[in-house]
């Protein structure tokens, strides 16, 4: 293991154990046997050791998605993308604060990664024609609720003492972004929604390519605003 990545290694054990989500670089070095200014030759400043580590941390359990099999059923692997999300925070409450903390300048990039492989999932709905809104706002939806309902979790247990309040805001989310999920759409909205959406994903799947990048780029801005318009009353 080189220097870095054992500074890395001592960072995330320090941190999973520390009471307060908190380590300090002098712990860290004691930790992986260099001196300050050698931690220093790899990481500006502390927010950015902070952030590598969390990479790290989340780079694990990203790994496991990356690697997982693709059910038949898009949706089974949303369900279980969210649990496996819900886990990993419970498992690793202070890097998961890290990850979504105000107060870290330096961006770790596993936010980046898990949207994209959410919205895989979600373009993989999509195309079946059983996504209401299109998979750049469904990604937000689902990912704004599943980190919200962890932070909630790890942060104030007294307040949410019920792990099982995770599936049940995972299903109302699902409820509102899936045409075959109960909803208050009418059929025949849910049915236009669903057409817009389809074709929307499949743009840029067609070969060969019926239009240029600009005829491509106007239909999918005229197929969003059909997806979420309302029909008139």
């Amino acid at each position: 293991m080189d220097t870095r990545s054992a500074i890395i290694e001592a960072a995330a054990t320090l941190l999973a154990r520390s009471p307060s989500g908190d380590v300090s670089t002098r712990a860290v070095c004691e930790a992986a046997g260099v001196q300050q200014p050698v931690l220093y030759r790899f990481f500006n400043d502390k927010d950015d050791l902070l952030a590598a580590t969390i990479d790290h941390v989340w780079d694990q359990y990203l790994a496991v998605k990356r690697a997982a099999k693709k059910s038949e059923d898009p949706l089974f692997d949303l369900r279980a993308g969210w649990d496996s999300h819900t886990a990993f925070a419970l498992a690793n409450p202070n890097a998961y604060k890290l990850m979504f903390s105000p107060t870290l300048r330096s961006e770790p990039t596993a936010a980046a990664e898990a949207m994209r492989l959410l919205r895989e999932v979600l373009e993989r709905l999509a195309v079946q024609g059983r996504l209401r809104v299109l998979p750049e706002e469904a990604a937000r939806m689902v990912m704004a609720g599943n980190t919200g309902v962890a932070l909630a979790l790890i942060s104030r247990p007294s307040q949410y003492p019920d792990v099982s309040l995770s599936p049940l805001v995972r299903d109302a989310i699902h409820r509102a972004i899936l045409i075959d999920l109960p909803a208050d759409g009418s059929p025949a909205d849910d049915a236009r929604k669903a057409a817009a959406t389809t074709l929307a994903s499949s743009l840029g799947a067609l070969t060969p390519r019926p239009f240029t990048s600009a005829e491509s780029a106007l239909l999918g801005q005229w197929l969003a605003q059909i997806a979420e318009t309302r029909p008139a009353d």
